[in-house]
Order: structure tokens, then sequence, then C-alpha cells
């Protein structure tokens, strides 16, 4: 069995990824949050559709003195058609229709009235503070692209721009399947028992990449119990079953075994990487997928960087993650036929650019160094000095 490349992982769990892909849904604004923009988002209109006050005021036309016609602003929703013959002006406030024959908005603090005419303390430059149709963007201008998560200004934006609803990417439903007789949920673990650094995290971090935890179960180790739990009603209406542990290769390891039970095939039988060699990707039937997380927590949550989050960018209509290139703050030695990665965190450069170092409790059986990283250094198998560039990417959850 030869590994997988970190790389050639990557790139067949996105391949995977979007075999899986449903048609995009349409949902109203108040429920788009968190969702996958599936269309670029375009104003339906300019934006703002007509010519506005900036400022609290007056609407003059022409120099003063100017005879105002409103002392008190009219409400900004009436639409009124209001329009201004030179000498004249009318009270307005910030976002008030502009009335036709507007050449500048007078500021209420530079302004005051003596006999019924209104004076200005200042010469007016034509067009001050009249916000123009279309000065935020024009009408079909691209407010942002298919792909995005949706977050609320993004939200709003598309409210103010003309739309009810948008088009998202479907969100691929996944089965969890936490395994291993030593794992307690609850509680202080004895001599032999491991707390579950799995259940309370997964779902967030399913969430946050794009998917949905549909359903979620707890077994032992052994065949039978695996076997049941990776084709049970609930995971063959997953797209997507993660599960946690017995990936390895010895007597005590089922999940490769249950997956060739049920006719499963592997994709990605291993990966050439450190922490999580033992990650492993199959297809099983009905068009679904497996991502097998090794039991160790920053190894299986580097699997997930590197098998769940493209899979699930690919069943959304994403590209996969961009590497970056940041400065590396250590030296690594080379690995030869390795990839690393390792939980980084951000060291402020003082003659130069910020710098990422590796993080303290990075062994893969421990998670403390992933809760104070910003980043995931990935370094090659020739290793990589400090000075030079180093490869990261963003923590993806």
């Amino acid at each position: 069995m030869k590994d997988h490349s970190w790389d050639g992982a990557r790139t067949d769990a996105h391949r995977l990824g979007t075999r899986i892909a449903a048609a995009p849904q349409t949902v109203p604004l108040h429920l788009a949050a968190g969702r996958i923009l599936a269309a670029d988002l375009v104003t339906a209109y300019p934006m703002p559709h007509c010519a506005t006050s900036a400022m609290d005021g007056y609407a003059v036309n022409g120099p003063g003195p100017w005879q105002l016609l409103r002392a008190q602003a009219g409400n900004p929703g009436a639409g009124e058609n209001l329009v201004l013959a030179p000498s004249e002006a009318t009270a307005v406030v910030t976002g008030s229709l502009v009335p036709e024959g507007t050449t500048a908005i007078l500021r209420v603090e530079h302004s005051r009235l003596e006999g019924g005419l209104l004076h200005g303390d200042r010469q007016l430059r034509l067009g001050a503070d009249i916000r123009p149709a279309g000065t935020e963007a024009a009408k079909g201008e691209l407010l942002a692209r298919a792909g995005m998560t949706l977050r609320a200004g993004v939200i709003a934006t598309a409210a103010v721009s003309g739309h009810d609803e948008l088009l998202v990417a479907a969100t691929p439903s996944v089965h969890l399947v936490f395994t291993g007789d030593e794992v307690i949920a609850v509680g202080h673990p004895a001599p032999g028992q491991v707390r579950d650094g799995f259940s309370p995290v997964l779902p967030q971090v399913v969430a946050a990449l794009g998917g949905t935890v549909g359903s979620a179960v707890r077994i032992g180790d052994s065949l039978e119990a695996t076997v049941a739990a990776i084709d049970s009603a609930s995971a063959r209406a997953a797209n997507i079953i993660v599960t946690t542990g017995g990936t390895g290769f010895s007597d005590r390891d089922f999940v490769r075994a249950a997956v060739r039970e049920v006719g499963g095939t592997e994709v990605v039988p291993s990966i050439a990487m450190r922490p999580g060699h033992p990650s492993m990707l199959s297809r099983l039937p009905g068009n679904r997928l497996l991502v097998a997380l090794p039991g160790n927590p920053l190894a299986a949550l580097m699997a997930v960087a590197t098998l769940l989050d493209p899979m699930l960018r690919g069943a959304t209509g994403r590209e996969p993650a961009r590497l970056r290139t940041a400065i590396c703050a250590a030296d690594f030695a080379p690995l030869p036929g390795r990839t690393r990665l390792v939980p980084a965190r951000w060291i402020p450069g003082s003659a130069g650019p910020d710098a990422l170092a590796p993080a303290e409790h990075v062994s893969p059986a421990m998670l403390r160094g992933l809760a104070a990283a910003d980043a995931i250094l990935v370094v090659g198998p020739d290793g990589a000095s400090a000075g030079a560039p180093v490869s990261y990417l963003r923590l993806p959850w």
C-alpha cells in the first residue's frame, strides 16, 4: 500500500466532494447566515437608487439667501416630488430624497434664519453633501463572489441592494461515528481511559466547513459495531460519514475492514503526513464518502484540514483552501517522504514581517498547542529554515 502525498490527498478529497454536490437552494435572507453563496451577488439597482441628502440641513437651489419653503423635513419615505426653483430651499434630513433642482445641501450647523430667509455662513460647492444615485455601486455591479460564506455584512448588503433571497449551496449532511472502548464522554477518566475530545467540537467544525451533522453514534471496538454504524439508516441518509479512531492496521482497528464489508473502496488509504498518517478516505455505495480520522486528537484535526475541509469545499462549489506563505520562525530538519502539519502562532516582527513559529505541545495526542494556534504550518519533506519562506494554511474552523 502506497501513501498518498499530502497534496494528492487534498486534491482527491476535493474532487470527490464535487461529485456529491446537490443542486443549489434559494433561501430568504434571514436564513442565509453561514450558508455558502452559490452565485455571484450583484446589485439589482444602483446604490443608492436615487439621489439623497448626506446630512441634516436644507436642500438649496443656487446661491443664497433662499426662500425657505418648508422649515421641517418631510417624511423621507413619503416619496414627495418637490421641485426647487432658483433661490428656494427646503429642510431635509439624512437620507431624504433630494428635490429636483437642488444644487447643494446646506448643513444645519452652517445655516441661520433671518426674516424668513435662509442664509449660509460659507460658500457651497456644487453638489455638496448630495449622495448621487449609484455612488456606492452601479446596477449589476459585483458585491460578493460565489463561494463566500454569508456573514452579517454581506447579507445586509444584499438586502439594501434589492435582494429578498439568495441562491446558496446545498449543505452536505454528515454522520459522525465515534469509536473506542476506552473513550468516556463525561467525568474523570480512570487509568486506561481517555476523555472524548471529538464529540463536543466536530459538529461545530463540520458547520464551520460548510456541512451539517445530521446524526451521530458512539460505538465500541468491534467489526460488527463498526459495520452497523457506517451502514445504518442514518449513515445511508448522509452524504459523508466521519469516523474517529480505528484507522490503524492492528487487530483492534476495524474501520478499514468495515469499509470493505459494506462494499466500499479506499481512495486514500493513508497519507504521507505527520501527524495523521493513517487517515483514510473511501467511497461507499450510494454515492457516499467516508473520512476516517485517526484517534489521536491533533492528528485527527490535521486530517480534517487535509480531507474533510477540501471535500466540503468541493461539495459546496468552492475551491480548495489556498496555501499562503509566511516567514518561518524556526528550523525544521528534512523528513523524507513526509509533509508535516504544525500548529503555529504569529510572532510579531521587530524589523520585518510577522513570522510563524510552532506552538508548544503539538504531539499527535495533544490538543493544547492547537488551542493556542493561529495557523497550520505546512512543512515539506525538505524541511524549512528560520527566516525563509514557509507555506501555511489558515485554520479552517
